[in-house]
């Protein structure tokens, strides 16, 4: 158990650390509204991100109930890549969770994936 524990805890670090890289310039300075704009467009997407699908998000139309509503993410979320890391792959952090792996399955593309955090951050 303390293995699987040590596993995770360095699957979390790395993706930390990959989602920090990654980030970069939007983490930076503040977005700008159309970098928002643009992973608003790709989370609300029902064929890409389809954040819609689990989690309620203010602007969005059907959403669903099985994950935690997207609000106040800058406070729940103080630096990006973590937030970042999750969306990558919140198995990292819990094992048990339904999210899917957005990144690892490459579902979504790390472009992709900058432009979702950078409109979830903003949330």
């Amino acid at each position: 158990m303390n293995e699987l524990k040590s596993f995770t805890n360095l699957m979390l670090a790395t993706a930390i650390l990959f989602g920090t890289l990654m980030l970069g310039s939007t983490t930076a300075s503040a977005a700008t509204a159309s970098e928002i704009a643009a992973g608003k467009e790709l989370a609300f997407n029902r064929k890409k991100g389809n954040c819609l699908a689990c989690h309620a998000i203010e602007g969005g139309s059907l959403p669903g109930n099985i994950g935690p509503p997207l609000i106040h993410m800058k406070a729940r979320f103080k630096n990006p890549a973590v937030l970042r890391a999750q969306i990558w792959d919140a198995s990292a952090n819990n094992p048990n969770t339904i999210m899917p792996p957005f990144g690892r399955h490459n579902m979504l593309s790390d472009a992709e994936i900058d432009k979702i955090v950078t409109f979830i951050h903003s949330l």
